[in-house]
């Protein structure tokens, strides 16, 4: 009867260490609805892992400077199905401030994660490929967005994965921030004849799911000829 109780007190030992190695492994790995949230050089990235796959219909993530309530939404993602995902909050408020992330589900249903604070990080850890593209470029350096760019044949190029399923829409402005106009997006693949720019230069776009902004960057249009002639495209 001893041998007995040893035995099964040391098979309850293993299964809680089996256990407690389980819940390290999925703390480390920062699987939803668990998010890792960092400030790496002032601004906060927050990122996940997701193994709910085609269940989710959308992920938003949300900002307040208290633990528990006042949450606001700050941005969402493009692709929310994604293995990896995650968000830049590269304007961080001052002060105090936490992040969650809202989950909605196929059939309405939803959850929250628990709120974070950010922490220092300190590691070279490589984070999944994040939209960020506030900082400001010139041609020679410029990196364009994944989402809207100029093609080889200076159209503009709207691409947007599984678009049917979302209520994109893009509006255009030129370099001063003056309106042009606004695309309604209902294909994953669109191409933007540059004539509806009227000149070459610098174009600014902001890029919306439902009315919530998702990117806010700008794209750059050559001029057409050689040496750069002519800017206006009215005439062509």
């Amino acid at each position: 009867m001893l041998k007995f109780f040893f035995a099964l007190f040391i098979v309850c030992i293993v299964s809680n260490g089996n256990i407690y190695a389980q819940d390290t492994l999925q703390t480390l790995q920062d699987t939803l609805p668990k998010i890792s949230v960092k400030n790496r050089d002032g601004r906060i990235i927050i990122s996940w892992k997701n193994n709910y796959g085609a269940q989710i219909s959308n992920i938003y993530i949300q900002r307040s400077s208290d633990s528990l309530k006042r949450f606001t939404t700050i941005g969402t993602v493009l692709n929310p199905m994604n293995r990896e995902n995650g968000y830049v909050d590269s304007r961080p408020a001052i002060g105090r401030i936490f992040y969650r992330v809202f989950i909605a589900f196929e059939g309405g249903a939803y959850i929250y994660t628990r709120s974070y604070k950010p922490s220092l990080d300190t590691t070279d850890a490589n984070f999944p490929q994040i939209v960020d593209n506030e900082t400001p470029a010139t041609p020679g350096n410029f990196v364009a967005s994944k989402f809207v760019f100029t093609g080889r044949d200076n159209n503009v190029i709207i691409n947007l994965p599984n678009a049917e399923r979302y209520k994109y829409s893009v509006k255009f402005f030129d370099e001063n921030d003056k309106f042009l106009f606004q695309v309604n997006i209902k294909e994953p693949y669109l191409i933007l004849e540059k004539v509806n720019f009227l000149h070459a230069g610098w174009f600014k776009y902001h890029l919306f799911n439902n009315d919530i902004l998702l990117e806010k960057y700008k794209f750059f249009i050559p001029k057409d000829g050689r040496n750069g002639a002519s800017r206006d495209f009215r005439n062509k």
